[in-house]
């Protein structure tokens, strides 16, 4: 290769270099910045091919989506002094990248460390007004709403981060305070526990007296019942021997002779001892019984 050749394809490949160190593209996803020995020449870059002057100046993107930053949980006092541990996180997004890189000198860990500090302090100021139930359930989504609006009052003006939400995973009480908490509702549970098996004894008692009530009751007059059909029933009996009786005396003696055989000589070890002209044995001697 000649000299001129070689001087062509040296200019080329400088060109070549030039060029691409000229061109840059921002995605729609990013917001950039423009930076002309460490002064911002430009913010609104839209998204697409730009040119740059190369070796003056350089280009700084950001990520220009919702983003969330979890917040390690933070010990905050309640207006009844009452501590409680709370852990939160945030939806956050760059609104304002000309704000933000000098904020936090394009940063993302300094930026999440302002918008965290940012947030516990309203956090604090917050929970600080209020009683323990209405942070745990009455006013949780009022105080989000509160949190959130001057939050980002704040970071827009001050960072050029738009807080889109704040919201709190959980509210837990510390260790020590959680036992208090579970002594005195484990005593107020054993008290109600004591009153209600009172209560449910008082009521045994009482069911128990009805019952035994109801069962002398129906006792009584089942006896009362029975004596009487008892009674109806000798009368009946009574009758019905006295009518027999007056049909034929005779066969009605014998058949209660004959009754008393059977029963005294129901065994075989029975004994009786009469005199041979004794009236039991009347009918064995004659049909007649005379």
């Amino acid at each position: 290769m000649n000299k001129s050749g070689l001087i062509a394809v040296i200019v080329l490949l400088v060109g070549l270099a030039l060029v691409s160190s000229s061109l840059y593209l921002v995605d729609e996803t990013e917001v950039a910045i423009k930076l002309q020995f460490g002064e911002i020449v430009e913010t609104d870059i839209e998204p697409g091919i730009h040119f740059k002057l190369p070796f003056v100046q350089n280009i700084r993107k950001f990520d220009a989506r919702i983003l969330t930053l979890d917040s390690k949980p933070e010990r905050f006092l309640t207006v009844g002094k009452k501590f409680v541990i709370v852990d939160s996180f945030i939806k956050w997004k760059i609104v304002d990248v000309k704000s933000f890189y000098k904020a936090t000198a394009g940063n993302r860990w300094q930026a999440t460390t302002l918008l965290s500090n940012s947030t516990n302090k309203g956090l604090r100021d917050e929970f600080a007004a209020r009683s323990l139930t209405e942070v745990v359930s009455g006013e949780r989504d009022q105080l989000m709403a509160e949190i959130t609006q001057k939050l980002n009052q704040q970071t827009i003006r001050e960072f050029g981060i738009e807080v889109l939400d704040v919201r709190v995973k959980g509210i837990d009480l510390p260790e020590d305070l959680s036992k208090n908490v579970y002594r005195r509702m484990s005593t107020e549970r054993e008290r109600e526990a004591r009153e209600t098996r009172s209560q449910g004894k008082e009521l045994a008692e009482g069911i128990r007296a009805d019952a035994d009530r109801q069962k002398t009751i129906i006792e009584a007059e089942a006896y009362r019942e029975s004596e009487q059909i008892r009674g109806a029933g000798d009368a009946i009996a009574a009758r019905t021997y006295a009518e027999a009786y007056n049909r034929d005396r005779e066969f009605y003696a014998f058949t209660r002779s004959l009754k008393a055989y059977t029963e005294t000589f129901s065994g075989q070890e029975d004994i009786l001892l009469l005199k041979p002209d004794s009236d039991f044995f009347k009918y064995m001697k004659s049909r007649s019984g005379k």
